[in-house]
């Protein structure tokens, strides 16, 4: 009669591990879900591409000594008109916005309009004083901008999607009763690292691939420039994700313990969604604040945003994303420990929530 042995921690860990990994990829709408992601990042740099390069200069028509006015501020496509009654004819066709002609007044301009003001005409022809910028930034604040973006809704939204993938796993596994079968076989760490393994591994494999599609797209649409600015930054993203994404792991696994039912499952995991949200909205409201990004790349929950911006902008020293690794690597391991004692001590336990000191009780 042949003896079954428990499998040791390792190959039990990897056995839950290729079981998860496996589960999600059989599963059609993770699939079709993260094809529409890709598309959806391909799609976007190259919509921003086209934006870009279909951008054109207000066309108005010129007079005279007006012609040369206007060219010198380079911020026309200038039609030139022989008279004023041409100009105007170009006007009332809709051929240009505006037409400018010399005048007597202060400015020595009149602009000449079908039915509304045209601001934007109005606006570039308008003087302005001089500026000086002490410190200028080498990066443009919109580029910037949707950096930061990127980046905090990344790191929301596959959180989000693969943490409640394990929390929603803990609670089925609790309430089918599975889970009883499966300590019986494996050991509960076991268990419980098989689940942050696989679930880490594709959730790196996804935003690698999303950062790959990036690249790809930049190169594609002639951004190499771009590329070769944001690339370091994106490596970074992708370190601080993966330790960042583990601690989270161990979050939503334990949050998914201390329920029995999907309906109660709400009510374990809605702290940890709320510090998922706080990166995000500081990143979109705070990107361009120094002392705020400062900050955020050295707390736990926000680093894995606020470091790769700061490498972007150039305001990181280079010892500072190593600092930050190692207090978020640091951070992992204490959470890991607290959330696998949550684990052990509430996957079996059945009907109402389990309190979280109590789950921390041996």
């Amino acid at each position: 009669m042949t003896r079954y042995t428990t499998p040791t921690l390792l190959p039990a860990t990897w056995l839950v591990a290729e079981r998860e990994i496996r589960m999600r990829l059989r599963s059609k709408s993770f699939m079709v879900s993260t094809g529409i992601l890709l598309l959806l990042v391909l799609g976007s740099i190259v919509a921003m591409s086209i934006f870009g390069a279909n951008q054109s200069l207000p066309k108005i028509a010129a007079v005279g000594t007006a012609i040369s006015k206007v060219e010198a501020t380079k911020s026309f496509e200038v039609t030139e008109a022989a008279t004023v009654e041409e100009a105007e004819e170009l006007v009332r066709d809709e051929s240009v916005e505006a037409a400018v002609i010399p005048s007597e007044g202060a400015v020595g301009l009149t602009v000449i309009a079908l039915d509304e003001e045209p601001s934007s005409v109005v606006a570039l022809l308008s003087a302005a004083p001089q500026i000086e910028i002490l410190e200028p930034s080498d990066q443009n604040p919109g580029i910037v901008y949707l950096v930061a973006l990127a980046f905090g809704a990344l790191f929301l939204s596959s959180a989000l999607t693969f943490g409640m993938m394990i929390a929603q796993s803990v609670v089925e596994e609790k309430q089918t009763r599975i889970v009883e079968i499966l300590m019986a076989t494996i050991p509960v760490r076991a268990l419980l690292a098989g689940k942050i393994v696989g679930s880490s591994i594709l959730a790196f494999g996804q935003i690698v691939l999303i950062a790959l599609f990036a690249g790809i797209g930049l190169l594609a649409t002639g951004q190499n420039i771009l590329l070769g600015e944001i690339g370091p930054s994106i490596i970074w993203f992708i370190v601080f994700f993966a330790a960042g994404f583990v601690m989270l792991a161990a979050m939503f696994a334990a949050a998914g313990a201390l329920v029995s039912r999907q309906e109660d499952m709400n009510t374990t995991i809605t702290p940890i969604t709320t510090l998922l949200m706080v990166p995000y909205f500081a990143v979109v409201f705070f990107y361009d604040n120094p002392f705020v990004l400062a900050i955020m790349s050295y707390v736990p929950f926000s680093a894995p945003v606020g470091m790769p911006l700061r490498v972007f902008l150039g305001l990181a020293e280079w010892w500072e994303p190593l600092l930050s690794l190692v207090i978020l690597l640091a951070s992992t391991l204490a959470i890991i420990a607290v959330g696998s004692r949550i684990y052990e001590n509430g996957l079996l336990r059945m009907g109402a929530p389990v309190k979280l000191k109590d789950a921390l009780k041996a």
